[in-house]
């Protein structure tokens, strides 16, 4: 297997741990739509859909939505979601580098905490304009490197092994300088907001457990606890400092950036 295939297969089985913190991402699905100005009859596309919370949340405005990501798992949940939300959705298992899509075939490009991960950035912005009609909109929900989510992908990757890969570290997608960059002169009147994410944990110590067992950390600690207990150990010492930055009344509070521009 190639470096890059290599990579992307670790990370399809990574997130299909995810399904556990999809309700905690919920709330800030509605957000994303509202901010995309989601409206009945729009033709959406939402890119590294996960388990479907920001498809699900645009269908029932009315438009019509297709749903892509590259975990299986993930997306047989998603299917349960909009049944049970009695939407139809168009779901594909595929890979935002490689979107088998047309040119100019959506009204709206949507990605919430997903297109972030895609190795190459711009490759992920190449193909995500490109299926994008002229005028349409482009908004997304990324992970700022300075809060919560940020800082532990930061830490993990202190801990974990180095990709087989150079990559563009997620929380770049954070900062709205490097979103100026990334976008260029191919989008116009690009604008921000941000939001606060709320993940419900009765203590520190349980919110780092349904972390560990709930996405690619898990491989993680898998891997310390047979090859160096004391590694792990300290990991999850850190982490839980971390947590503790942000943990308040039950909850863990973890801040987003939310990203909307129109394609030129």
């Amino acid at each position: 297997m190639d470096p890059l295939a290599q990579f992307k297969a670790v990370q399809k089985a990574g997130w299909a741990l995810f399904v556990p913190l999809q309700a905690a991402t919920t709330v800030p699905a509605a957000h994303l739509v509202r901010f995309a100005g989601i409206r009945s009859g729009m033709r959406v596309l939402d890119v590294a859909c996960g388990t479907g919370v920001v498809a699900v949340t645009a269908a029932q405005k009315g438009a019509q939505v297709t749903g892509l990501d590259l975990t299986p798992e993930l997306l047989a949940v998603a299917r349960q979601n909009a049944a049970t939300a009695t939407v139809v959705i168009d779901f594909h298992e595929g890979d935002v580098e490689e979107l088998p899509f047309g040119d100019a075939t959506y009204d709206a490009v949507v990605s919430q905490f997903g297109h972030m991960f895609a190795p190459r950035p711009e490759v992920a912005v190449r193909e995500m304009l490109r299926v994008l009609r002229p005028g349409g909109v482009l908004a997304f929900s990324t992970w700022p490197p300075e809060l919560m989510i940020g800082r532990l992908f930061a830490l993990t990757a202190r801990y974990a092994p180095a990709p087989p890969i150079p990559i563009s570290p997620p929380p770049l997608w954070g900062e709205p300088a490097f979103i100026r960059e990334r976008l260029g002169d191919a989008v116009t009147e690009i604008a921000f907001d941000r939001g606060i994410a709320t993940f419900p944990a009765l203590s520190i110590q349980h919110q780092r457990e349904v972390v560990e067992r709930s996405g690619p950390i898990q491989k993680l600690v898998e891997s310390l606890s047979a090859s160096d207990p004391q590694k792990l150990a300290t990991y999850r010492q850190e982490h839980e400092s971390l947590i503790a930055q942000y943990f308040e009344n039950n909850a863990v509070h973890q801040g987003f950036l939310m990203t909307r521009a129109i394609k030129r």
